[in-house]
């Protein structure tokens, strides 16, 4: 399984990960991406989400903490 995290000082609220992946993100009332659920969706799904941040804010890493993307 995936983990996701949010670098909230680069992300820059273009909100294309909550279209690629709703039940995994969400946007907090300062326009900044939230994790809902890193299980909300599959590692394609997961991995579409991080490659359509702009912002390069989103990144997944596996069980042992080993970054997986980017």
């Amino acid at each position: 399984m995936l983990h996701v995290r949010i670098l909230r000082s680069e992300c820059c609220g273009n909100a294309a990960c909550c279209e690629a992946a709703p039940g995994v993100f969400a946007m907090d009332s300062k326009n900044k991406a939230v994790v809902l659920d890193s299980a909300g969706a599959d590692e394609a799904v997961l991995l579409e989400a991080a490659e359509a941040c702009p912002c390069s804010a989103i990144v997944l890493e596996d069980d042992e903490g080993n970054t997986v993307f980017p």
